[in-house]
């Protein structure tokens, strides 16, 4: 009786200056998520598992901080209305299992939906915001990825902002992602609220397509990728645009791959893995653990990408980075080997939004390839590569 006493307490205290927790996203959140490759087959031991190998890998060195439980880890609420972990699937509990990844040095995420039911079929938080706040607190809980299924007639906004009051109310920092796959326009109402917003449906492993699932697609890289050409002033410190967790190691090519995490670093997205950390192969485990190309996603400016030249089937996404620096990203769209000669000169590359702008006439900058880990050069000379089907190159400018 007294944990529902003291929720009670909790919601009738909830006052108008309720907020998210300032500052715990002032870059990009890195982690894993096990929802892409495992879906509903999750358990203790899988979790464990994947937080030794994130530290075993080498992810926990570069930035990668917290592991996440996606969907399909509840049990039944008990008769005080409070959620408990499947008995069968976390027979030691999540206080323990948060505890063992706490003992790592990392972070522990979890997943609840704003509706009557997750995506999964599974209890939702409608009705037990506060509980399952409380709840989340108890167990040490660092990270919430809040979904949108069965949620009939909410207003989005007001949904998110219930469990944001909750959160603050339980009194634990927990970094609050808004799931809400861009239908009701997070991005415009988002930043007073959580700290990271979905821009699309669900991702695939496919670099340019989508995947029809009967009543919802998911999509390619690509196809996230184009969605939202409009919305990067929402983006920043704190407050971003989440392009959904990365495909990386999950069957595309090496290529495809190097592609996918350049992009999203471009973007400023959150970088959360969704591959089978167990299992990598050397070349998944060193896109994914680039320092060079992560410091681009981690730059403190925080301003997130945008595509500056496109000609035939590759063109040049651009990223501000603090200091004056610049990265560009090289991307090859197309089916075929493009041969690319870029005359510094003749450009200027100009961020409107956020006003940036780079003169190659005015200042000569030292190129730095990020992939081959290589100093190519200076904005003096014409940039001559080539770059396969579905790939990148990508590059940071110093200023000499």
């Amino acid at each position: 009786m007294k944990r529902t006493v003291i929720a009670a307490v909790l919601l009738c205290s909830v006052s108008a200056f309720a907020q998210k927790f300032e500052g715990l996203a002032l870059t990009p959140p890195m982690g894993w998520n096990s929802w892409n490759c495992f879906g509903c087959d999750v358990n203790e031991v899988l979790i464990m598992q994947a937080a030794d190998a994130m530290i075993e890998s080498g992810m926990k060195d570069v930035g990668y901080q917290y592991i996440v439980i996606d969907d399909c880890w509840h049990g039944e609420r008990d008769s005080l209305g409070f959620i408990h972990p499947n008995p069968e699937h976390f027979p030691s509990g999540m206080k323990v299992l948060s505890d063992y990844i706490h003992s790592k040095g990392l972070k522990f995420g979890i997943y609840s939906d704003a509706g009557w039911k997750t995506c999964g079929g599974h209890p939702g938080s409608r009705g037990y915001e506060y509980q399952d706040a409380l709840t989340y607190a108890e167990w040490g809980v660092d990270y919430l990825k809040y979904d949108w299924c069965n949620t009939d007639d909410l207003n989005a906004k007001g949904a998110y902002m219930n469990m944001r009051n909750a959160l603050f109310a339980a009194e634990r920092p927990i970094v609050f992602s808004l799931c809400e796959w861009g239908n009701n326009q997070p991005w415009e109402w988002g930043k007073e609220v959580g700290h990271l917003w979905r821009i699309s449906g669900d991702i695939a492993p496919i670099f340019d397509g989508e995947e029809g699932h009967g009543s919802w697609i998911s999509w390619g890289v690509l196809q996230i990728l184009d969605m939202r050409p409009d919305i990067r002033k929402y983006a920043g410190p704190d407050h971003w645009n989440d392009f959904d967790m990365m495909e990386v190691g999950n069957g595309m090519s090496v290529a495809e791959d190097r592609a996918h995490f350049s992009l999203w670093c471009m973007m400023a997205s959150p970088l959360m893995a969704g591959n089978d950390l167990q299992h990598m192969s050397q070349e998944t485990i060193t896109i994914l653990t680039n320092r060079e190309v992560i410091a681009v996603n981690q730059d403190s400016l925080g301003i997130q990408g945008f595509r500056c030249y496109q000609k035939d089937d590759w063109e040049i996404w651009a990223k501000p980075l603090k200091g004056g620096d610049m990265a560009l990203c090289f991307l090859n769209r197309g089916k075929n080997t493009e041969k690319i000669e870029f005359d510094w000169g003749e450009k200027i590359i100009k961020d409107d939004e956020f006003k940036k702008q780079v003169s190659f006439v005015e200042k000569e900058y030292q190129i730095r390839d990020l992939w081959t880990k290589k100093d190519i050069g200076t904005t003096k000379q014409i940039f001559k590569t080539k770059i396969a089907s579905h790939d990148v190159v990508m590059l940071r400018l110093f200023k000499k």
